[in-house]
C-alpha cells in the first residue's frame, strides 16, 4: 500500500507531500500517524518543513469514510486537532505550499502553518457544517488570528470557500504563484530561512506564537539567551567587517 505522506528529507528541511490521489489526498488516521511519526523525528532534529500536496491538490478534507463511522469518543480525542496542533509547535517555520482545493481539515492543516502561499487555483475553506459538524481541528481559533474575527465568522458560519486570489486578499495566503513554480517559491523562503541562525529562528517562532500574556517577558528571556550565543558574536563581528571593507 503506497504512503499517505511522500517525505523528502534534506539537511535543513524536509518536504512532505500528501498523496492520496484517489481521494484528493483527503486525509484519514494513516495520514494523521505519519504526521505524528514526522513530527517526532522533526522535534528530535528541527529543521523546516514544506508541506504540500500531489496532483495539483493540498487536501480536499478529512476522509468522510471515516469520519462518517466515528462517534462521540472519536470526536473528545481529537485525532487531526492533536497531530495539527503538534505541525503547529515544530521548532522550526512549517510553509504550507497550497494548490486546488484545501478543504475542510486540509485547510486546519495549512492554517497550523507558519507561512502559507499558494496557486490561483487555490479554493480554501470550512465546509463542514453542511456535513452536520464544525471545524473542529483549529479553524475556530486559528482562523480569528489570521483574518480578523468577522472574516472568520463569514468563513465559519457560511460554509464560503475562498478562491487563491481571494485568500491571499484577506491575507490567509501571503503570495500567489503559477502552480508549477509553487514548490519553487516555497524552496525560495526555506533558503532565506537557512540563511538565518536556526537559533534566532527558533525564538522568534516561540514568541510569535506565545499567549498575549506571558509579552514582553518571554522576548526578553529569549534574547537574553541569543545575547549569550557564539553565533550571535560571530554574525554581529562579520556584519561590522563587511561594512568595514565596504568605507
Amino acid at each position: 500500500m503506497a504512503e499517505p505522506l511522500r517525505v523528502d528529507r534534506r539537511t535543513d528541511r524536509v518536504v512532505a507531500t500528501l498523496d492520496r490521489p484517489e481521494v484528493r489526498n483527503a486525509i484519514d488516521q494513516a495520514t494523521i500517524d505519519a504526521l505524528h511519526a514526522l513530527c517526532a523525528e522533526l522535534e528530535t532534529d528541527p529543521r523546516v518543513l514544506i508541506l504540500t500536496g500531489a496532483g495539483g491538490v493540498f487536501a480536499s478534507g478529512a476522509d468522510i469514510g471515516q469520519l462518517r463511522e466515528r462517534g462521540a469518543d472519536d470526536a473528545r480525542a481529537g485525532i487531526n486537532t492533536h497531530a495539527f496542533r503538534r505541525v503547529a509547535a515544530l521548532p522550526m517555520p512549517v510553509i504550507a505550499a497550497v494548490d486546488g482545493y484545501a478543504l475542510g481539515g486540509g485547510a486546519e492543516l495549512a492554517y497550523a502553518a507558519d507561512l502559507r502561499i499558494g496557486t490561483p487555483e487555490v479554493r480554501i475553506g470550512n465546509p463542514e457544517p453542511g456535513l452536520g459538524i464544525i471545524a473542529a481541528a483549529g479553524a475556530t481559533w486559528r482562523l480569528p488570528q489570521l483574518v480578523g474575527d468577522a472574516r472568520a465568522a463569514e468563513l465559519l458560519l457560511t460554509g464560503r470557500i475562498l478562491s487563491g486570489a481571494e485568500a491571499l486578499e484577506w491575507g490567509l495566503l501571503s503570495a500567489l504563484h503559477p502552480a508549477d513554480g509553487l514548490l519553487d517559491a516555497a524552496h525560495a523562503l526555506a533558503d532565506r530561512i537557512a540563511a538565518l541562525d536556526p537559533l534566532a529562528v527558533r525564538h522568534t517562532k516561540t514568541a510569535l506564537r506565545a499567549p498575549a500574556d506571558t509579552h514582553p517577558v518571554i522576548e526578553l528571556e529569549l534574547q537574553a539567551e541569543l545575547f549569550e550565543s557564539p553565533e550571535k558574536h560571530r554574525r554581529m563581528t562579520a556584519f561590522l567587517e563587511r561594512r568595514e571593507r565596504k568605507r
